[in-house]
């Protein structure tokens, strides 16, 4: 077996294999080409995205049914900043520490995302900022002298040149 793929023995998931269905970099969805226009089916996908790390891939998985799909850019979104903890709330509902130092602007349009789920994947995984969580937290943004600060969790910690530009 090439590709990584196991064997499906008793009570294991078959091998993963791509359906067609894509997360785009601005968190669009579709489906062999097509736009998904159902609402609550984004959304179900949105929370139904987890990362398969025996596998290195992104599937959704909804109930029993567990799916490949191909992620364009970042398989999370950022939802909500809470800049006092230092957390944000992903698309799939879960609540991750902000690494500031991981902030990076996107190659399609300089959106900024960073880096999750670190225990899941060495290095981690990308999230993408949606625009009310990036515009929140660029509001909290300072200059210190030479720096450019972010406070967070109590602490300045300071932008990565890359965003600043």
């Amino acid at each position: 077996m090439g590709g990584g793929e196991r064997k499906a023995g008793p009570g294991a998931p078959p091998p993963l294999r791509p359906f067609g269905l894509v997360l785009h970099h601005d968190g669009r969805w579709s489906h062999e080409g097509a736009p998904l226009l159902n609402r609550k089916l984004r959304q179900l996908f949105d929370r139904s995205v987890r990362v398969a790390p025996e596998e290195g891939k992104f599937v959704v998985q909804v109930k029993h049914f567990r799916g490949q799909i191909e992620v364009e850019e970042a398989a999370f979104f950022v939802r909500d900043v809470d800049l006092e903890l230092g957390q944000l709330r992903l698309s799939d509902g879960s609540v991750e520490v902000f690494d500031v130092a991981s902030l990076v602007p996107s190659a399609f349009d300089r959106a900024w995302l960073c880096r999750v789920k670190r225990d899941l994947r060495p290095g981690g995984v990308l999230a993408r900022f949606g625009h009310a969580a990036q515009a929140e937290v660029q509001a909290a943004v300072s200059i210190q002298g030479e720096r450019i600060v972010l406070r967070v969790a109590g602490l300045d910690r300071a932008l990565p040149a890359a965003v600043c530009d």
